[in-house]
């Protein structure tokens, strides 16, 4: 590397060691140069990307996290096609943390790139920028063969709130093979309130995977779709307790009164995050049916349910005198 320095010693001796013979040392001397590294000094982490050991490689990749500039994001992507998993795996973290919507022309040529882990990384650096013109690729890549291409183009428009994809993921949140893409798809579902997304999202409840009923759950909570209530209150009884929690906090932002009774029942629930989720929901409800019941987890071992029980209480009587 022929880099001209200032008389700095400091980075004249960064310099002299990024030449040694030893790659530990290399590598040491490209962290102590993101230590004081200006915007002047990229070209020595884009240089390093070339360098022979992975480490090194892997070391600049990461270094390169902090500067956005043309050359830093194109050796980066470069990168995504290195022989050694650590460098590909540290050029795509960096890539994902741009901030620079400019950085997008430079990504979107590679989404349709052949290697499955290339385009997934390229969508998940588009995700951030939030790019308008990642929408059309993204909406491509709903079809891609590999299912982490395809949650990663679930995340670009759950990003950008593209509503002209929502059927697409409608079917993705039902019909997908792999768990993961549905349990995204359905996160991104709650980008809009069309009653189109409400059948997706009310067979998700029965998904086989718990995490795409948890997801389900929320985002009907979230978009406070009244016609879910039943439904919801069925899933109180899920086999696990994650999906019983965002179910009660659902119930409780719907203000389901038809809830109360099995609510009041999850307050003598043995998992106390339980407890506390169906105390606040009882709270948010403002029903007089759950005042006995709430008063009586005032008494709760934990002291988090008997806070929640406190705020519920003032809420039920705040509800009446309004």
């Amino acid at each position: 590397m022929n880099i001209a320095f200032t008389d700095d010693l400091e980075l004249q001796n960064i310099q002299s060691r990024l030449q040694a013979t030893d790659s530990e040392i290399r590598r040491i001397a490209l962290l102590d140069l993101a230590d004081i590294a200006e915007d002047e000094h990229t070209s020595l982490f884009i240089a390093a990307l070339r360098d022979p050991a992975p480490a090194v490689r892997a070391e600049a990749a990461r270094a390169l996290e902090a500067f956005e500039s043309d050359a830093s994001v194109t050796g980066l992507i470069g990168l995504l096609d290195d022989s050694e998993a650590q460098v590909r795996e540290a050029a795509a973290h960096s890539l994902s943390e741009l901030k620079r919507p400019s950085s997008a022309r430079l990504l979107l040529p590679h989404v349709t790139h052949p290697d499955a882990f290339v385009r997934a990384s390229i969508l998940r650096a588009l995700r951030e920028l939030r790019a308008e013109e990642s929408a059309v690729p993204a909406s491509a890549a709903l079809d891609d063969p590999n299912s982490l291409v395809r949650r990663e183009a679930i995340g670009v428009l759950g990003y950008l709130k593209h509503t002209a994809a929502l059927l697409s993921l409608a079917t993705l949140a039902t019909c997908d093979p792999d768990a993961e893409v549905r349990r995204a798809a359905t996160g991104a579902l709650g980008l809009s309130d069309t009653d189109a997304i409400l059948p997706a999202l009310l067979a998700a409840l029965n998904d086989q995977a718990w995490q795409v009923r948890e997801e389900a759950a929320t985002v009907l909570g979230k978009l406070r779709i009244q016609a879910a209530s039943a439904r919801l209150i069925a899933s109180l009884q899920d086999s696990y307790w994650q999906v019983r929690l965002r179910t009660a906090r659902s119930l409780g932002r719907l203000r389901s009164i038809d809830a109360v009774p099995k609510l009041i029942e999850t307050l003598a629930h043995e998992i106390s995050n339980l407890r506390k989720e169906a105390a606040l929901a009882l709270g948010e409800i403002g029903d007089m049916a759950a005042l006995s019941a709430l008063e009586h987890a005032q008494g709760d071992a934990d002291p988090e349910v008997r806070k929640a029980a406190r705020i519920a209480i003032a809420q039920v009587r705040g509800n009446q005198t309004a």
